[in-house]
């Protein structure tokens, strides 16, 4: 797999990375990118972050158990 940089700005930034890491240079551009989806992942509201799960929960459906009360107040030292 190839990845072809072309602006200098770009191949600079990567190698002084991969320089100030000693790391290669796939590396510093797979750890930048991740760094950078990480941020970008962090600046969504939390409710935004939530919805896939929100959205996986309620498409189970209802087992028709009842929930254990018991156990529950135990756990929480009720």
């Amino acid at each position: 797999m190839v990845l072809h940089i072309t602006d200098r700005e770009a191949d600079a930034a990567a190698r002084k990375l991969a320089a100030a890491r000693k790391v290669s240079l796939s590396e510093a551009v797979r750890a930048a990118c991740v760094e950078a989806i990480e941020a970008d992942t962090r600046k969504q509201p939390l409710h935004e972050r939530l919805a896939d799960i929100h959205a996986r929960i309620k498409a189970k459906a209802a087992t028709g158990l009842k929930a254990d009360k018991a156990f529950f107040d135990a756990e929480y030292g009720e």
